[in-house]
């Protein structure tokens, strides 16, 4: 039998089982904590690894997406340098093409002005043509209508006669700016025809000799005519338009009726001095009719100047540009008034006379006698039929002179409108450069009004009438009016 274990013993091995059971448990619980530890070593490895993955995968993306970024902004960079590129090929395309647009325009502006400069170039000289075939551009069927004309005087008298003659030279043709405005009038006795013209003003003749085109400055510029040639093609111009008009006048007139044309030229125009206006004549002449024959016209040779000085014995201005006036070959013809005989009222008059007591004839001769001596040549109509004229006074200046209508009223009350209208009426019959109106008495507002507005009417009242006797005759008069004007003085006329 077996030998029994002491208690100790048992407790001992029991303490000892329980020991190793212990250091078992603990060895498995080391061993479990190990693979525990491992396990969860592992489980971190496995998670710092799966992090480096995500965070490779976050990086690879980041590297990706900023790859991306980068391919995106340098693709952006390409495409904005290619559009630069393209804008700026685009703008040196819009460059060259407006430049090459402006070229052309330059090139086709150069075309029209050098157009433009060779077309008012030949207008100019198309111009200076037409001047120079003044002659040979007449009309050339007056003549068809001399008969006609003489059927007209015939028929109604000398009047008529110069109203057909004109509308005959109207129809003339001329080039534009080269008619002028005419009158005439007839003397059947003498078989002459007087013929007063409005000749072209100086800036008819081109100043330029034509139109040059500067590309420098890309301008049409002006060929400035000299001074002289201007002045000679002015003067053979007004010279041939008294040619044309001689020749037309000679053509429309019969022979039975018209041997020899009297012309007189003027051209109104501006005092530069005064800036008044001016109308000197600058060319005189009177030509018959078998002289003006020998004159071949239409030959080009034919200087128009020298046949008319030399030739018709024309009076000419040497500087007619500079409008020098001549005196007339001819004065005015005033055969149409009737006169009586002279008489010096002066002489028989007493120491201050009373206007108002001098018989009608007495006061128009004393009027004449005035004028005379205040420088115009004057006759005194006859009483009878003298159509509103009681006197007729030329001034034979060639500048400022012409025929004067003279209206002498021995009134003491006031002078009506009436009479100034009719003044203007006889004026514009008798083609007067001026009317004067005389009277003892004085005028209204509306007579002055009207006298001015007319602009050749001349009002003297008594007053002024009574100074003018005093001043250049010497004579002291009386006005014995039962009533005094508007504003005048006893002194005015005692």
């Amino acid at each position: 039998m077996a030998k029994r274990k002491s208690l100790f013993a048992q407790l001992y091995a029991a303490h000892k089982k329980a020991k190793l059971e212990q250091e078992r448990t603990r060895r498995q619980y080391e061993v479990e904590e190990r693979r525990l530890a491992a396990r969860l070593e592992r489980e971190a490895e496995q998670q710092r690894r799966a992090e480096e993955r995500v965070e490779q995968e976050r990086l690879k993306r980041k590297q990706l997406a900023q790859r991306e970024r980068e391919q995106a902004a340098a693709k952006a960079k390409r495409l904005s340098d290619q559009q630069e590129k393209a804008r700026q090929r685009q703008a040196a395309n819009d460059v060259r093409e407006l430049q090459r647009q402006q070229a052309e325009e330059r090139r086709l502006l150069g075309q029209r002005q050098v157009a433009e400069a060779e077309h008012r170039t030949e207008a100019v000289r198309q111009q200076l043509t037409a001047l120079e075939r003044l002659l040979e551009s007449r009309s050339r069927e007056l003549a068809s209508r001399s008969r006609r004309a003489e059927e007209v005087f015939n028929a109604q008298g000398p009047d008529a006669f110069v109203a057909a003659v004109q509308r005959g030279l109207a129809t003339s043709d001329y080039p534009e700016g080269l008619r002028g405005s005419w009158a005439a009038m007839y003397r059947p006795e003498a078989r002459e025809l007087l013929i007063e013209y409005e000749l072209p003003r100086q800036d008819v003749v081109p100043a330029v000799v034509g139109y040059r085109y500067m590309k420098s400055k890309s301008l049409v510029q002006p060929e400035p005519r000299k001074e002289a040639e201007i002045k000679k093609l002015y003067g053979d111009l007004i010279a041939r338009v008294t040619l044309r008009t001689l020749a037309e006048a000679f053509d429309i007139t019969p022979v039975t009726l018209v041997d020899g044309i009297v012309f007189n030229g003027y051209v109104s125009a501006k005092d530069r001095a005064t800036g008044k206006p001016i109308r000197p004549l600058l060319i005189s002449t009177h030509a018959t009719r078998d002289s003006f024959a020998e004159i071949v016209l239409d030959e080009r040779e034919l200087d128009p100047v020298v046949c008319l000085r030399g030739y018709l014995n024309a009076v000419v201005s040497p500087h007619p540009y500079d409008l020098e006036a001549v005196r007339p070959v001819v004065q005015f013809d005033l055969s149409k008034y009737k006169f009586v005989e002279e008489m010096d009222v002066v002489a028989g008059l007493d120491n201050r006379p009373d206007l108002l007591a001098l018989k009608p004839v007495e006061f128009e001769h004393l009027i004449r006698q005035l004028f005379e001596n205040i420088g115009m040549k004057s006759w005194v109509t006859q009483a009878s039929r003298d159509e509103g004229v009681d006197a007729v006074a030329y001034n034979d200046d060639p500048i400022v002179g012409g025929l004067c209508i003279v209206q002498a009223k021995r009134y003491s009350k006031i002078v009506g409108l009436e009479a100034v209208h009719a003044l203007a009426g006889v004026m514009e019959d008798k083609h007067a450069a001026k009317g004067v109106l005389v009277t003892t008495s004085w005028v209204g507002k509306a007579s002055r009004d009207f006298a001015a507005r007319n602009g050749r009417i001349e009002i003297i009242e008594g007053r002024h009438l009574k100074h003018m006797l005093l001043e250049h005759l010497g004579l002291d008069t009386l006005i014995s009016l039962p009533k005094l004007p508007p504003d005048w003085e006893q002194a005015d006329i005692a």
